[in-house]
């Protein structure tokens, strides 16, 4: 069983920065991917970010490349989103997932079996 907690959301104005936190507890080596995903209201949750656990690799939406980063502390078994230059348009509800192997994309929710509750970006314009 593995147990995430995002954290770090908030209000913001559009060009500003958040940094979330994923802390995942639990037996958290199961994890071979972690990622980050995002639900608009009336929107389906689209992916954001995502990387090997045990690695250095990473992935990102086209949308939010060259703005947002990825990256964990494995001492802390947590992961972290940092987004500069926010955008009306980032906002969110951001969930922190994460999935043993799978020959699944790294970008598809379904491969994921391990979900946060999720934590509130609000940009305003």
């Amino acid at each position: 069983q593995v147990q995430l907690v995002e954290s770090g959301g908030g209000l913001v104005q559009a060009g500003g920065s958040l940094r979330l936190s994923c802390a995942a507890s639990g037996r958290a080596s199961n994890m071979y991917n972690i990622g980050w995903f995002r639900q608009a209201p009336g929107k389906e949750r689209e992916f954001v970010a995502a990387m090997r656990w045990g690695g250095v690799t990473t992935y990102y939406a086209d949308s939010v490349k060259g703005r947002f980063t990825i990256s964990r502390d494995n001492a802390k078994n947590t992961v972290y989103l940092q987004m500069n230059n926010l955008k009306p348009e980032d906002t969110a509800n951001y969930y922190c997932a994460g999935r043993p192997y799978t020959s699944a994309s790294y970008s598809q929710t379904g491969g994921y079996d391990y979900w946060g509750q999720g934590t509130q970006v609000t940009v305003s314009s």
